[in-house]
């Protein structure tokens, strides 16, 4: 099976030569441990110093996504990975807490774009078909929503979803090196403060080994007691 090479066709179609937009991905949504995180990068499209060999950070070995993601962040006007912790996703869902890591990756270039004096992004692109990461609808009634508390900026432009965004557009699979390596190396941590869960390996996802220790020692605080463990 062939391998799809990422383009930045679709991201120069959405902003004009000299404007940006932010491209967005998630990594761990489907893990029974440690954080959602997202990653997202605020790119001009057309600029030049694109980094070779960046695409979905699934199709990159260990090695690849450890190499490319320093010319990542050289490249990007901005980049962070924002997080959301078990605790949290416990309480807001996944769906909530995956907002509330793109509301702290999102406030964090638009710090970064601040103090570089880069231009704002007119936009973003978000992988998959569900749009999580625009703020709800305005309702004078509603509650707090996750990262109010921590006066986060709101994503207040435009997102478009793409499936498979990761694998054909180059600035999503971007993102998801930064996401990818920076939560990996957040599991690799935990793993050593809980070793019995093999975290080093399955990085909290629900490999055989990992519910069989979930099993024998019970849920650690790393994990999503919301979710089915075992």
């Amino acid at each position: 099976m062939s391998v799809v090479e990422p383009t930045l066709q679709l991201e120069r179609s959405m902003v004009a030569s000299g404007q940006t937009l932010a491209c967005v991905d998630e990594v761990g949504r489907g893990a029974l441990a440690g954080p959602v995180s997202v990653g997202m990068v605020i790119i001009d499209p057309w600029a030049p110093g694109v980094p070779g060999g960046v695409r979905d950070s699934k199709l990159l070995s260990l090695a690849a996504r450890e190499r490319l993601e320093p010319q990542v962040r050289a490249w990007v006007l901005a980049g962070a990975v924002g997080h959301a912790a078990p605790g949290e996703i416990d309480e807001h869902g996944i769906v909530g807490a995956l907002r509330l890591a793109g509301r702290r990756a999102w406030d964090a270039c638009l710090r970064s774009l601040a103090d570089s004096g880069a231009a704002r992004p007119r936009v973003a692109l978000l992988d998959g078909n569900l749009d999580w990461l625009s703020a709800p609808p305005l309702d004078l009634f509603a509650a707090a929503q996750p990262g109010d508390d921590e006066g986060l900026a709101e994503v207040d432009v435009p997102v478009r979803t793409q499936v498979k965004g990761d694998r054909d557009c180059l600035g999503v699979g971007a993102a998801s090196i930064l996401a990818k390596v920076e939560r990996d190396h957040l599991m690799e941590a935990l793993a050593q403060e809980h070793p019995a869960y093999g975290w080093e390996q399955n990085k909290g996802y629900g490999s055989a080994a990992h519910r069989a220790a979930i099993a024998q020692q019970g849920p650690s605080p790393a994990h999503r007691l919301s979710w089915k463990l075992i």
